[in-house]
């Protein structure tokens, strides 16, 4: 860390403001120096340079070892005169002196070490659970990362922090017993629908001026806490509870195909997190015209229809048992149950193109294995028992219908210009009447 940083985390980061006045430039002309010998307990060697510099930060001091057996307030105590010693010796030693960098530095290792005190590292449990969530000690020691209950950074270095393996919140240690909120993956486990009302907002006064989450005070004005709207509940939050996150809400997918991202709280971040490749959007019950106004709707639409007739292909192939070609899909294995459920994914994915492209290559894959590569699945082709004629038909096929009752395939055009019925379905009625009748003869 270079001498300006540290100089300016010392100013960003001090306890209390005091007034520098002329003593920032050192002594003036006509003014006493300042005696820097009155305060041997902070440098004992002050006066040399950088080879004794190890020495002039005082890390062979106390304070800067952790000591057999617990600190008493004593301690603390001691280190807070040191560091507003420090902060008064800062002031007085003359700009961008060695002395004065110095003394920024152990001002930094003073602060860190009053904050190891306040919250000591005791042995904490690895697993602990709380309002469903599942805390899992964090041995990273990354400061990246921000408290969720108190909104605070969380010093990896020196302070004791868990994260919830289900929703991934995080907290310090001293803050888990302040935490109200129950785990967000539980609330997916057991009400795994989305809000569909676009923004349903029903009024800070309904809220009765508190937060929806934490029950603190909060007005549009900022006092005392300043109100934010989560666009997915409606509901105003406060700045702990809300970060300014966005996410993309599924109510205006749906509705409007809008996919901008919308501020959102934390536990709708997080919710909105967990249910993002979950297929529980039935589109043609929520919009039906959507598929009317969005052509890539029912291009996928008819992929996984014909990824359906597929199926039964694979399930009853050796071949295709072995190859896993299902698992291609296993980032969508509701692609391969049923055409017309969908997740937030899939419609993010649909308006960037990036499924029609992936899932038209699997559709070329299957169909491969089943027209050309595998004798077995090209046994169960049909021939068109109407005209008799053209290659092996699969209903799978774009020219071809299937008949819903026998699932006999035939051309398109020969099986809607046929005025009679289905062959293989007149087949299968005639043989059932003379099962009958040989049971009566009998």
């Amino acid at each position: 860390m270079e001498y300006d940083e540290r100089l300016a985390l010392f100013r960003q980061t001090r306890l209390n403001p005091f007034d520098r006045g002329e003593e920032e430039d050192g002594p003036q002309e006509g003014k006493t120096p300042p005696q820097h010998e009155s305060r041997p307990e902070l440098f004992s060697g002050s006066r040399t340079h950088s080879s004794d510099r190890t020495m002039d930060l005082g890390l062979a001091e106390d304070h800067f070892s952790r000591p057999v057996g617990s600190f008493v307030a004593s301690d603390i105590e001691q280190l807070k005169l040191a560091i507003e010693e420090c902060k008064k010796l800062i002031l007085e030693l003359p700009e961008n002196s060695e002395r004065q960098k110095d003394t920024v530095v152990k001002l930094i290792h003073l602060r860190l070490k009053l904050q190891e005190l306040k919250d000591p590292e005791e042995d904490e449990p690895n697993l602990r659970i709380l309002l469903e969530h599942r805390f899992s000690k964090e041995k990273s020691k990354s400061v990246k990362q921000t408290c969720d209950k108190c909104s605070a950074i969380i010093w990896g270095l020196i302070q004791t922090w868990y994260t919830c393996t289900g929703c991934y919140y995080r907290c310090h240690s001293k803050c888990m017993n302040l935490i109200t909120k129950p785990c967000v993956r539980s609330k997916v486990s057991h009400q795994s629908e989305y809000e569909l009302s676009i923004c349903p907002e029903i009024g800070l006064d309904r809220q009765d001026y508190r937060c929806a989450e934490c029950r603190t005070p909060i007005s549009l004005r900022g006092v005392p806490s300043e109100a934010r709207q989560c666009d997915y509940t409606g509901q105003y939050y406060c700045s702990t509870c809300h970060w300014n996150d966005t996410a993309i809400i599924p109510a205006r997918v749906i509705h409007n195909w809008e996919f901008e991202s919308r501020k959102v709280c934390r536990s709708s971040l997080r919710y909105l997190a967990l249910m993002m490749s979950r297929p529980v959007l039935k589109l043609k019950e929520i919009n039906p015209l959507l598929f009317n106004f969005v052509e890539e709707l029912v291009e996928i639409r008819k992929l996984r229809q014909d990824i359906l007739l597929m199926k039964p292909y694979f399930i009853t192939c050796k071949e295709a048992m072995e190859a896993r070609l299902l698992l291609q899909l296993q980032d969508r294995q509701h692609f391969v149950e049923n055409d017309d459920m969908y997740s937030l994914q899939d419609l993010i994915d649909i308006s960037s193109g990036r499924l029609s492209c992936s899932l038209t290559e699997i559709h070329t894959t299957f169909a491969k294995h089943i027209k050309l590569d595998c004798e077995r699945c090209q046994a169960k082709g049909f021939v068109c028992e109407l005209c008799k004629e053209g290659d092996i038909l699969f209903p799978f096929d774009s020219h071809t219908s299937v008949c819903h009752d026998c699932s006999a395939v035939f051309h398109r055009d020969c099986y809607y210009d046929n005025s009679t019925t289905c062959p293989r379905c007149a087949r299968m009625t005639e043989r059932k009447q003379d099962e009958v009748s040989d049971v009566k003869n009998a």
